[in-house]
């Protein structure tokens, strides 16, 4: 069973719809025990960083996450789930994140020539072979951000241009995370959601 966390961030019910038409067994939950108990979680996203720690922190569920990460449990971060991840944010001020991977979330320069927010289609280029990120190479997918993650190399799988090489798929162990919304980008997106899928299936992990 994969849990979806709902925490009132605008885009559970996607993703939730997306799993339901691949057939795989989820759930909408903001439950410790069942996020803890979940064979695969997946973090969605949407809108500002700081609103979506304080829902968290609202219910209690940020150890819960991080405990879940630690367990070894597949864990994945879609869009602001993603910048999530990592050690902070300086969205409207400098806001801690959930720690699990190292990096930071950091605006978009608007000296670019190129339109903020970053909506729409954009091209991904992987920068390390894995099965998750490889189903996105040269694929195009969608979008909606003013804010990217810098973090180091070792953890980015693909990149997206625009004006500036932006990660869009991360990975450290058994956590992920992409930068585009996979429910809303057609086909590519659906077959990056079977990868999440493969992958809580053929996990080896304990929850003790």
């Amino acid at each position: 069973m994969i849990v979806v966390i709902d925490y009132d961030t605008g885009n559970t019910r996607n993703v939730k719809k997306a799993l339901d038409f691949l057939g795989v067994p989820n759930q909408l939950s903001a439950d410790p025990q069942k996020i803890l108990a979940a064979d695969g979680v997946i973090l969605p996203g949407v809108g500002a960083f700081k609103k979506a720690v304080d829902a968290l922190n609202e219910r209690q569920l940020i150890p819960i996450i991080q405990q879940v990460a630690r367990q070894g449990t597949p864990m994945l971060g879609i869009c602001l789930g993603m910048q999530l991840l990592f050690d902070r944010s300086y969205e409207f001020g400098q806001t801690a994140g959930l720690s699990l991977i190292e990096g930071e979330v950091v605006a978009i320069p608007d000296n670019l020539g190129v339109k903020v927010p970053h909506m729409g289609w954009d091209q991904n280029q992987v920068t390390q072979k894995a099965p998750i990120a490889d189903v996105f190479d040269q694929q195009f997918s969608y979008f909606v951000h003013s804010f990217y993650v810098k973090t180091a190399a070792a953890n980015i799988l693909a990149t997206v241009d625009y004006g500036v090489k932006m990660p869009s798929i991360v990975k450290k162990d058994n956590v992920i995370g992409m930068q585009f919304h996979p429910e809303k980008s057609g086909q590519v997106g659906l077959a990056g959601l079977t990868k999440f899928k493969e992958m809580v299936e053929n996990a080896d992990y304990s929850r003790n």
